[in-house]
């Protein structure tokens, strides 16, 4: 289970809280050390968190206070700065957590951050002061890293007037500087999403595109696509994803139409998530950006015998990967995926848990990291399922509920997660050492079904197909969405409709015009 509205298993008491985390909040509220205490302590509570109605921790509940004030918000975004660590996995997650849960920030809020933030491309040292505390350090990595975070999480929550307002010059050419290969890597993956949530608002997406940042992004894709190294493999396929989605550059084709997929046969279904979920070119790599948790299944499923896939993992922190049915509910907004009902049963590295029916049970694994690679077993025989970390297996009761066609191969994703699929395409790192199938010597997928669209080519291709199949009988430009009433008669879009005073099908005026599902419409027969 996501972690959507930062749920524990239980209600800390104070008592619980201070043994659990270490911390006292009775200490002078507000100030630098209390706030940074609490933003650590999220962080480390954020590794218990599970549940998704229970009361929420403590930590949270006194930096919510804090944070409805500008005072106490702008210590809030201090801390998050200056306060978690680089090396922290969860780093990241905790402060679009954070952030996501405090109250909007005003206008004037703002505009005072950027005023006490003043970035610039040539800063050397952050100098942040409130009312309450002054605070200053060089720009380490760490702090860089954070920077663009925050800048991140805020362009996403605000998108709009007051994400023109954050995006000032000095911010985007601190931004842009990050953008090289000498940066580090962390650094200029994190750069790269908060470029990618500004653009988000129309009147950035013009400042940012007109910048240049295209060709700085075809440079991180050359050196950096497909590399060993996890942050540099992130920073790449961030890169990729924006030439694609984004920021075109001239005479550069779509990773689409020049990623080899002749050997593989099962893939990420991208007609089966939402535009939040990246899907990489090949259908094998899926990361999530935002803050919601986002799922996705593989392309083919199996109802009997013994299967086998892994996973490779970029990341360590909230995921939630094993097997799902067509009838498993996936609520990203109410932080529901695979292993969060009937249908679906989940491993979790990052909490050490396993998933079925919203319910979890620990397991022995030390929690995973970077690099490792988690394998999945199914026995449909024998109602068994597998969970192996880099050749060491749990073995479980299989008791997820058969519906439909069979099981597929998914997974659920919280922000800033990453991974690498393996279906069979490629030799598997820790095979078990029982008999088995893999899906993809037993699958088949048409080239068309193969191809991986960018999101603005898949919703023009959605439109034109809809077009196609109920065009407008007037322009033949536009989908027939509209039902003229009193006649009931649809075969118009609205557009055209605007301009008509009689039915152009049986000539009756024209009383109302509506934008309706054509499935959804009686015919004319059934209303006469």
């Amino acid at each position: 289970m996501g972690i959507s509205c930062c749920k524990t298993h239980e209600p800390l008491r104070q008592d619980s809280y201070d043994v659990d985390y270490g911390r006292n909040a009775s200490r002078s509220p507000g100030g630098s050390s209390h706030t940074d205490d609490l933003v650590l302590d999220a962080l480390r509570a954020l590794r218990k968190l599970a549940e998704n109605n229970m009361e929420p921790p403590e930590c949270m509940t006194i930096l919510h206070s804090l944070a409805e004030e500008e005072e106490g918000w702008l210590n809030v975004v201090k801390s998050c700065i200056f306060a978690i660590p680089l090396e922290d996995s969860l780093g990241a997650a905790v402060v679009c957590l954070l952030l996501d849960e405090c109250p909007l920030p005003t206008r004037d809020a703002i505009q005072t951050l950027s005023s006490k933030l003043n970035l610039s491309k040539s800063l050397k040292k952050l100098v942040f002061n409130t009312q309450r505390d002054h605070r200053q350090n060089e720009l380490t990595p760490s702090i860089c890293r954070n920077l663009a975070v925050v800048l991140a999480c805020l362009a996403d929550k605000l998108a709009g007037p007051l994400s023109i307002v954050l995006l000032t010059q000095g911010a985007l050419e601190f931004l842009l500087q990050r953008l090289t290969t000498a940066e580090y890597p962390g650094v200029v993956l994190n750069s790269i999403l908060a470029l990618e949530k500004f653009a988000q608002t129309s009147e950035n997406k013009l400042t940012i595109r007109d910048s240049g940042i295209a060709e700085m992004l075809v440079n991180l894709e050359k050196e950096w696509l497909g590399s060993k190294d996890f942050e540099r493999h992130q920073a790449g396929f961030c890169s990729q994803w924006l030439l694609d989605n984004i920021f075109s550059f001239k005479n550069r084709p779509y990773s689409y139409e020049i990623a080899d997929v002749s050997g593989i046969n099962v893939m990420l279904n991208n007609n089966d998530v939402s535009d939040y979920l990246k899907i990489s070119p090949t259908g094998l790599e899926a990361r999530c950006d935002a803050s919601s948790f986002e799922s996705v299944r593989c392309t083919f499923c199996v109802s009997t015998g013994v299967w086998y896939y892994e996973v490779t993992l970029l990341t360590a922190g909230v995921m939630q990967i094993g097997w799902a049915t067509k009838d498993s509910k996936f609520l990203n907004h109410e932080g529901y995926g695979i292993g969060d009902d009937e249908f679906s049963y989940a491993y979790d590295g990052c909490r050490q848990l396993i998933w079925h029916g919203a319910r979890s049970t620990p397991h022995h694994h030390p929690p995973w990291v970077p690099g490792d690679v988690l394998g999945l077993l199914i026995d449909l025989e024998r109602g068994k399922v597998a969970f192996s970390m880099n050749g060491d297996t749990i073995i479980r009761d299989f008791k997820a509920a058969l519906s439909g066609a069979g099981f597929f191969a998914a997974a659920s994703f919280m922000s800033f997660q990453h991974c690498i699929f393996n279906f069979g395409a490629n030799p598997f790192r820790f095979p078990p050492n029982v008999p088995f199938d893999n899906f993809n010597d037993n699958a088949n997928m048409s080239s068309e079904d193969k191809i991986v669209l960018p999101r603005h080519l898949k919703l023009a291709a959605i439109r034109q197909e809809s077009i196609a199949n109920d065009p407008c009988k007037i322009c033949y430009e536009n989908s027939a969405d509209t039902r003229l009433e009193p006649c009931n008669h649809r075969d118009v879009c609205m557009r055209c409709a605007l301009q008509l005073e009689d039915c152009p099908l049986c000539r009756s005026r024209i009383q109302d015009r509506v934008l309706d599902d054509h499935s959804m419409l009686p015919s004319p027969q059934d209303t006469s």
